[in-house]
């Protein structure tokens, strides 16, 4: 049962990171406005972004999530996917900076997804 119990506190790790630490949340627009009113139109302007590219977002997620985001990225092209994650990389750094803090191992996986908008940033 040793198996159960490492996947379980695995559970509960990535749970205490992001869910229950604001600083680490996945929800980007998060980062940038906390719960301030200009979060919402934001929400909006992301949404109407992925319909435009006829993506249906999950009805139970925030289109902010950033799984949800890669999983959009992931249908462009390469170019096209830079320069949309590139508009990411404010939010990706503060978040690695966070993440680096605690040493969370999830750190290096950020510093890599603000790195492919950075080369959006170079390419724009």
């Amino acid at each position: 049962m040793a198996g159960e119990s490492d996947l379980t506190e695995l559970q509960a790790g990535y749970v205490q990171t992001f869910d229950l630490t604001p600083e680490h949340s996945l929800h980007l627009t998060h980062h940038l406005f906390g719960d301030d009113r200009g979060r919402g139109p934001a929400l909006i302007d992301l949404t109407e972004y992925y319909k435009d590219y006829g993506l249906q977002a999950d009805a139970h997620e925030l289109p902010d999530y950033l799984p949800m985001i890669l999983e959009f990225a992931s249908t462009l092209e390469d170019a096209e996917a830079q320069v949309f994650l590139n508009q990411t990389v404010k939010v990706m750094t503060q978040l690695a900076a966070n993440l680096e803090k605690v040493e969370s191992p999830y750190a290096p996986l950020i510093r890599m997804i603000e790195q492919h908008g950075q080369l959006g940033r170079m390419a724009a």
